[in-house]
């Protein structure tokens, strides 16, 4: 097991900081409160930033409801009516692309 060294009390551990500040420079003494203070607002500032828009936004679902004795027919002819939607869809959406292309002047 691994030894630890002693706990000690914060007046000793401020005495101990004051010591070793009193033996360096004014401008060291700056340098590291200002990396120190940097360091601080950069932690901070991700923290912060961690919870701004981190929820997802709310989504609203859309369900069609049938009656639960439709026939096999009913349930056919829904298909292919959807299904004839979603390509009249396709194809107006395929016209506006090519009206870009074409004002753009590109060939297919």
């Amino acid at each position: 097991m691994p030894v630890l060294p002693p706990i000690h009390s914060p007046k000793v551990v401020w005495r101990d900081l004051r010591a070793i500040l009193s033996r360096r420079s004014r401008e060291q003494t700056i340098a590291a409160f200002l990396s120190i203070g940097f360091t601080i607002v950069i932690l901070v500032i991700f923290f912060l930033d961690s919870r701004v828009n981190t929820a997802p936004p709310a989504t609203i679902t859309f369900v069609e409801s049938w009656s639960a004795n439709r026939t096999d027919a009913e349930i056919k002819a829904d298909q292919v009516r959807d299904q004839r939607a979603g390509e009249e869809r396709a194809r107006a959406r395929q016209e506006q692309f090519k009206e870009i292309a074409d004002s753009f002047g590109i060939e297919e």
